[in-house]
């Protein structure tokens, strides 16, 4: 049993002396001083032999298992610096040439916008809708019906309105005011909350519309809230979104789901009032819409319009960031150009 101790360690010499590799190291090491590896079941057999050859046997046994731990440790020490260095030497850096530049993603102008409208009515006591609440697959019930919009009117029709073919009567929104509807039938007054959100409708792309854009619309309902209030609330908005030096104007309008109601336009940033392409030569844009809730739509959901009062506004978010940045054409927001986007 001696001899072939001596046999098995000088095999797992040369073995190791072969190795090239660090997993060829641990190979050897599995193959030796495993569990099951040879060394292992000679130390199994010693139970067979007389008490003095016990002691003789099992003292080389372990003096040749340590020798051999102490090889594979030397040889595994020598293999790791040595791939190491040519790790090192492959992927080294050179620290002395310059750095590449890797240009970094940013929030997309419309998002900007959309955010700085968002805090603006936060701070006016502005309540952010929830999601669920504001779906852009709607249904005419929501988006024309309990908005006071008669059966006939003609944003109902194919050549204005989205619809799919999910179902009869199921349409790509066409204003976000829908999830004011939601909105005021879960809650009860007062209700002051605002609903940003794609809208669509089915217009002839140019460089003042899009079939695809972003709306924000509000609503505020509680007792004793009149047109005084809504003027109130819009003029600071402007004030604060475009600075005290923008003029504004409020203009007699017509929409169904608001008595009196009203456009307010801003003094055109591209030409200063003089007229130009972007405000049709009118030198103003308009940027919102707006009126007292109809009582109607309040008796829709349940509100007595006796008792509240309310107003409602809607803002195009591309026709806001056009003026805020000078834009003069809307479907630079759509079209990716990253010489246009990175000026954001």
């Amino acid at each position: 049993m001696k001899a072939q101790l001596e046999k098995i360690y000088g095999n797992a010499a040369t073995d190791l002396a072969k190795a090239e590799s660090i997993n060829d190291v641990e190979t050897v090491k599995d193959k030796y001083l495993s569990r099951k590896g040879e060394f292992n079941s000679i130390k199994k057999n010693l139970k067979d032999l007389s008490d003095e050859d016990k002691r003789i046997v099992g003292a080389l046994a372990n003096e040749i298992t340590r020798k051999l731990e102490t090889s594979l440790k030397a040889k595994h020490d020598e293999l790791y610096t040595k791939e190491l260095n040519e790790k090192l030497q492959t992927e080294k850096i050179d620290i002395t040439l310059p750095g590449k530049f890797i240009p970094r993603g940013h929030v997309h102008p419309i998002t900007s916008t959309i955010n700085e409208i968002t805090a603006i009515f936060q701070g006016l006591g502005f309540s952010l809708i929830k999601n669920e609440l504001s779906p852009e697959v709607e249904t005419e019930y929501y988006n024309f019906d309990m908005l006071n919009f008669p059966p006939d009117h003609p944003a109902k029709d194919m050549q204005d309105t989205f619809y799919t073919k999910a179902a009869p009567n199921v349409i790509l929104r066409s204003q976000t005011s829908s999830a004011q509807i939601r909105a005021m039938e879960l809650q009860k007054p007062p209700i002051r909350i605002i609903s940003p959100g794609r809208v669509y409708r089915n217009e002839a792309v140019n460089s003042r519309k899009n079939n695809f854009f972003h709306q924000i619309e509000g609503l505020y309902v509680d007792k004793d809230i009149t047109f005084g209030n809504l003027k109130g609330v819009l003029n600071e908005f402007i004030r604060i979104y475009f600075g005290e030096s923008r003029p504004a104007r409020f203009r007699a309008s017509y929409f169904p789901f608001t008595e009196p109601s009203a456009e307010v336009d801003v003094q055109c940033i591209i030409c200063g009032g003089t007229g130009c392409r972007t405000c049709s030569g009118t030198g103003w844009l308009e940027i919102l819409g707006a009126g007292m809730v109809d009582p109607n739509v309040l008796k829709g959901v349940g509100v007595d319009p006796d008792v509240y009062s309310g107003f409602a506004f809607g803002m195009g978010v591309e026709r806001l960031s056009m003026l805020k940045y000078a834009i003069d054409d809307i479907r630079l927001f759509f079209n990716n150009d990253v010489r246009f986007l990175k000026q954001f």
